[in-house]
């Protein structure tokens, strides 16, 4: 855990982002996720969760020299596409990778474990939620 100036403890987030092939994913049911979304969320874990759509409903936006491209699907064409993500609190990249490696998906995808960065204007004000 981490100290604020006050000295009072907080968590730092991370985003779990959920990878595996659309078959392998969507062959699991969603009682398994569920049941671990409602657990990571009653110890206060989960700030949020959500699966996604297949992958033929993305679309991707693009801005080039002031001008949007916008392409049905995702940007890359790859086996394993992005199913869905947990943000999360954890003391640390320990415990993140833990509670990622707990994750039904986890057993026939994959979990990416990102620190979410705070957001700091050039003046230093941190961005209010």
């Amino acid at each position: 855990m981490c100290h604020n100036g006050n000295g009072r403890r907080f968590r730092l987030k991370y985003l779990c982002l959920v990878y595996g092939e659309e078959k392998k994913i969507g062959a699991m049911t969603d009682d398994e996720c569920m049941a671990y979304d409602q657990a990571l969320r009653k110890g206060g874990r989960c700030l949020a969760s959500e699966a996604l759509q297949p992958v033929r409903t993305a679309t991707t936006v693009r801005v080039r020299k002031g001008k949007v491209a916008i392409r049905d699907g995702p940007f890359t064409e790859t086996k394993e596409c992005l199913a869905g993500f947990y943000l999360i609190e954890a003391a640390d990249l320990n415990e993140a990778i833990q509670v990622a490696s707990q994750m039904p998906p986890a057993r026939v995808g994959s979990i990416e474990v990102r620190p979410v960065r705070e957001l700091t204007s050039t003046s230093g004000e941190r961005r209010q939620l």
